[in-house]
């Protein structure tokens, strides 16, 4: 009986915390004050650049594109929230886009706009359309909470109705911090392992929408994830034993997707 109430109860925390998600229109499990990620995110940005090689604008063209396509990106992402007057849903964000020298195929952007590309991703996207499809995703991870979405999940499991008070004492602590970089996506292949299938198809949906709106176009993603796929042949696990969506299923939701984005899609300069 005593079991059976604090379910209920950890549940009803849990509802309470439940909000619908504006643009995609699904309920999501945000318990961590958004706010507090984003003071997390600056401090745990700076560490990274502290300790990691970033390239320069000023003598690399590879930056000057990223940061190109970082701000495009920023821009389409204003747009569509100006459109549908979800601007107060951006407050807290301070945009920033950074190439970092590195050997993993991999990017993110934090809760408030922070963004990285590795060196190592660039062979596979091979060209800037590619470039900001992979960025859009990142994106739109941050923009809908899903690094909230994912650290709510594992601190209720660990701290069940004592979440708010468990994030906000131990917020500092390394293994706080080990949690945010996981659901962030720091260390992981484009971000793929830190999140779930639900939400990596909402970010590969409307990076497309983002990209296709800064001028790129969405039809390159379909030739990223196949040389993704070509990459990883032989060395990744089934999708039923994976958190994400397999390079096949991830293909044929991102062709569903693509009438939408195409409708968006206008090439720069025209």
């Amino acid at each position: 009986m005593i079991k059976n109430l604090f379910i209920f109860i950890a549940a009803a925390a849990v509802g309470a915390g439940c909000s619908t998600n504006a643009i995609t229109g699904r309920s999501q499990m945000k318990l961590l004050p958004e706010s507090e990620l984003q003071q997390m995110a600056v401090a745990e940005y700076q560490t990274f650049l502290s300790s990691n090689k970033v390239v320069t604008t000023s003598s690399n063209r590879d930056a000057e594109m990223v940061n190109r396509v970082g701000q495009r990106i920023i821009n389409a992402v204003n747009t569509f929230y100006k459109q549908n007057n979800l601007t107060a849903d951006l407050n807290g964000y301070q945009w920033e886009t950074k190439l970092v020298q590195s050997n993993e195929a991999n990017a993110w952007c934090m809760p408030g706009g922070k963004i990285v590309v590795y060196t190592g991703l660039l062979p596979i996207t091979q060209n800037e359309a590619a470039l900001a499809n992979v960025m859009g995703h990142e994106v739109s991870h941050a923009l809908f909470g899903h690094t909230n979405e994912r650290m709510s999940q594992t601190v209720a499991a660990q701290y069940g109705t004592n979440i708010l008070d468990a994030f906000m004492a131990n917020k500092t602590s390394s293994g706080m911090r080990q949690l945010f970089g996981t659901a962030v996506g720091l260390g992981s292949q484009v971000g793929i392992l830190a999140f779930s299938r639900k939400q990596e198809l909402e970010a590969d949906h409307y990076g497309m929408i983002w990209a296709a709106m800064a001028g790129y176009n969405p039809q390159e993603a379909i030739g990223l994830w196949q040389r993704m796929q070509a990459q990883a042949q032989g060395s990744r696990p089934p999708e039923f034993l994976s958190t994400h969506p397999g390079p096949e299923r991830r293909i044929e939701q991102l062709q569903k997707f693509m009438p939408e984005a195409m409708k968006y899609y206008r090439p720069v300069g025209k």
